[in-house]
């Protein structure tokens, strides 16, 4: 159950980008609560797209200062069976890093235990292939011109957001004491797309939170109006109405980094992602590291206030 949360990156990352790995919780956590701004921070709102195309522009920015952090991710599913009973409570646990440009997620534990020598051999094995393809994919994108994210699939755009759907409805609310622009995200069924990721985008609705002061995304929260199948549904495959939540914290006064996925619904990606229920994901521990091909030791711990009381995971070693 590998992270697939990638496309929507600008802003969510689709649901294989939207949804990071998320859990089975029994409701899914409030959203933000949108205060009204105080008296006197009632300034013009910014023009919308102008105002999404700059957030466009600092998430770009904003990745060589992601490349120098290491977190902790846990990976909580709960899936029922076809009369609501819970059948299966699955934990996992990664470290998430920048490995030679790409970011990747290893897996460090299952429901609780650490991987045995094996497992750890095939887990580095299995990165080792995912940086590979990815160098592959972004090398030949890059011969052709065309923008990548760190795994070489197509990045969308803002411009193409705006050509699938509409940002609608701006306001200013206070997020923990910062003026924060909420829009609201609604995809044009009639938008003529250039390929099924695109598909996905334009049958999307959702709310979308920006810090005001840093042009970041807060926090995402969307529902699939339709269902979204690629491959015949071997690749993806997402349920109607399946809803999904995306939150990010700033980190160290310097980066916004993800903070925790809530989904509901059906959801399957790839052979490593697959939920009939909730899932949730929490990251912690944000850790700022120097690598090369590989994880070098010595590493600084960022404070984190939220972070869980158990103690973080090994680094991985050099290998």
């Amino acid at each position: 159950m590998v992270m697939v949360l990638r496309s929507f990156k600008l802003a969510i990352v689709l649901l294989a980008a939207l949804l990071a790995t998320p859990t089975r919780a029994q409701t899914a956590p409030p959203p933000p609560e949108n205060v009204p701004a105080p008296q006197g921070a009632d300034h013009p709102l910014p023009d919308i797209p102008t105002l999404m195309h700059e957030v466009e522009t600092h998430q770009r920015a904003s990745e060589t200062i992601q490349k120098d952090y290491l977190y902790h991710e846990v990976a909580t599913e709960q899936e029922n069976d076809g009369h609501g009973d819970l059948k299966k409570n699955e934990t996992t646990e990664y470290d998430v890093f920048w490995l030679n440009g790409v970011q990747v997620h290893k897996l460090i534990r299952k429901n609780g235990k650490d991987l045995t020598a094996d497992e750890q051999r095939k887990e580095d094995e299995r990165i080792d292939k995912e940086v590979a393809k990815a160098k592959d994919r972004r090398a030949k994108a890059e011969e052709k011109g065309e923008e990548t994210d760190s795994h070489g699939h197509e990045e969308i755009t803002v411009s193409r957001f705006l050509s699938l759907g509409s940002f609608t409805n701006p306001r200013r609310v206070q997020i923990d004491g910062r003026d924060t622009i909420a829009v609201d995200y609604t995809g044009d069924p009639k938008a003529k797309t250039r390929n099924r990721f695109e598909e996905v985008i334009r049958d999307l609705t959702g709310t979308i939170w920006v810090d005001e002061q840093d042009r970041s995304i807060t926090r995402i929260e969307g529902r699939f109006v339709n269902a979204f199948k690629i491959g015949g549904g071997l690749v993806v495959n997402i349920k109607k109405d399946t809803t999904f939540a995306f939150e990010q914290r700033k980190v160290n006064s310097e980066v916004w980094l993800p903070a925790s996925v809530d989904a509901k619904g059906a959801l399957r990606a790839l052979l490593f992602y697959n939920i009939n229920g909730n899932i949730r994901v929490v990251d912690s521990d944000y850790r700022k590291f120097k690598a090369t091909s590989t994880i070098l030791p010595g590493m600084s711990t960022v404070d984190d206030p939220s972070a869980p009381t158990n103690p973080p995971a090994s680094p991985p070693q050099p290998q």
